[in-house]
């Protein structure tokens, strides 16, 4: 995956929406000193780049009745079967994360469940009939912090 070149406009524009995504397009072309067109084409094209993945409402758990959030550690009795399981887990509307690990487990997943009970549940009822040789759940109590990386003035990349 290639490491996409991003100028200072770009990184300014990267900045102010990060903060808040839903800043006028030309209040962004003000701050930035460049017409309203400029900013829609360059949101374009790092949108084109996959820089940008979209933009969203973010959703508390917790204020729709998701009180329990956890990380499972999961190990396949047959690693063979990752995408099958990913695909599997893709199902699962309770699991907002999978990443595919080093160390102790061959993937990781964040999961978000009503209450204990119903984490046991989905453990149980979904997660190991996936062929799962082993699994280790780890409850969070509290997020203390959840951010985007910050866009770094790292020297420009320039073509």
């Amino acid at each position: 995956m290639a490491v996409q070149k991003l100028d200072q406009l770009d990184k300014k524009i990267l900045r102010m929406i990060a903060e808040d995504a839903r800043v006028p397009f030309l209040e962004v072309a003000r701050a930035c000193n460049v017409s309203g067109a400029a900013i829609h084409q360059r949101i374009q094209k790092l949108t084109n780049q996959g820089i940008l993945k979209g933009s969203q409402f973010v959703i508390d758990p917790e204020k729709i009745g998701y009180e329990t959030c956890a990380y499972i550690g999961l190990n396949l009795k047959n690693p063979e079967s990752f995408d099958k399981v990913v695909a599997e887990l893709q199902k699962i509307p309770e699991v907002t994360e999978c990443h595919y690990t080093t160390g102790n487990f061959d993937m990781f997943i964040k999961i978000y469940a009503m209450n204990n009970h119903h984490l046991l549940n989905i453990i149980h009822d979904k997660l190991q009939p996936l062929g799962l040789s082993s699994s280790q759940t780890l409850i969070s109590f509290h997020s203390a912090f959840n951010r985007q990386l910050p866009v770094v003035d790292a020297p420009i990349l320039e073509e």
